[in-house]
């Protein structure tokens, strides 16, 4: 009888501690939560108060007057039209052409055995080592003498020849498809492109997804790339046209969050509507192995 009652109270205190243990931690995941929010709320906020209001001391976390005219007004003020149009066209080219060099170079690389394959893939990486400011100057040495400084071809041609992480991410996942469905393909009579084209990107879909994302993000949000090899304001993209708020003496504050908050959403919907490939596609290609 002791034995059971000593039992019990063991099982009873072992609950409550993991209920206990539960609940610090979610109190403290929601505490984390608040604070990583915090920026995004002040946003939000000043997004939607008055120049004076932001400008007064102490500042306040809740508008005192709602001003959803400043979304309107930073739209027109800002060019947001022009910008966004601009922007798009950045991103579209970006994502199609490292889509199809990345899934293309990674193809070849993964299914495709030729004399020096890995010393050659070796390299490729070893060039995720160097940071890419080192080669800004040069970049912009070589894009000078080619006279593409002021287009856009300085922003969209180095896309089409590939990345070397988005390479090696869309390799894992080719490296996971079995090697017998590319040599059916052969046996019927199909090429490499055509095998590249139609069965290992429909297969590849979440990384290829992924790719997508990642590079419509780095389109969307590129600030350098544009400030050095854009100097017509026709073209400018979103990042650089909402510089045109800010002035030497003061910044209009509310205009600038309103019109970053329109900026980013639409990589926040394309993140939430591909979310279910993105996922997938980053668990495939982190659980592989090359």
């Amino acid at each position: 009888m002791s034995t059971r009652t000593a039992s019990g109270r063991y099982f009873q205190n072992r609950k409550t501690k993991q209920r206990l243990g539960k609940t610090i931690l979610l109190l403290a995941l929601i505490g984390i939560s608040i604070i990583l929010l915090l920026p995004l709320w002040w946003m939000i906020a000043t997004s939607l108060k008055s120049l004076t209001e932001i400008m007064s001391f102490p500042p306040t976390w809740f508008p005192k007057a709602i001003h959803w005219e400043n979304y309107e007004l930073a739209w027109s003020k800002g060019h947001f039209a022009r910008y966004t149009l601009n922007t798009l066209l950045l991103a579209a080219v970006g994502v199609i052409s490292h889509v199809l060099s990345n899934t293309f170079i990674a193809y070849g690389f993964a299914k495709i055995k030729f004399p020096g394959r890995n010393y050659l893939f070796s390299i490729m990486l070893g060039t995720m080592m160097i940071p890419s400011f080192v080669t800004l100057i040069p970049q912009y040495i070589m894009f000078s003498k080619f006279h593409w400084v002021g287009s856009y071809l300085p922003l969209t041609v180095p896309g089409f020849f590939g990345a070397a992480y988005q390479i090696f991410l869309i390799r894992q996942f080719f490296m996971s498809i079995p090697n017998e469905l590319i040599e059916a393909g052969k046996i019927d009579g199909a090429s490499h492109y055509y095998i590249w084209w139609k069965i290992m990107i429909p297969l590849a879909k979440p990384a290829v997804v992924v790719i997508a994302i990642m590079t419509f993000q780095g389109a969307w949000n590129d600030f350098l790339g544009p400030l050095i090899y854009i100097n017509k304001e026709s073209m400018f993209n979103l990042q650089i046209g909402l510089q045109s708020f800010k002035g030497q003496e003061t910044t209009q504050w509310h205009y600038l969050m309103a019109g970053s908050l329109m900026a980013m959403l639409p990589v926040i919907a394309l993140f939430f509507f591909f979310q279910r490939y993105f996922i997938e596609g980053m668990n495939i290609s982190s659980g592989t192995k090359g």
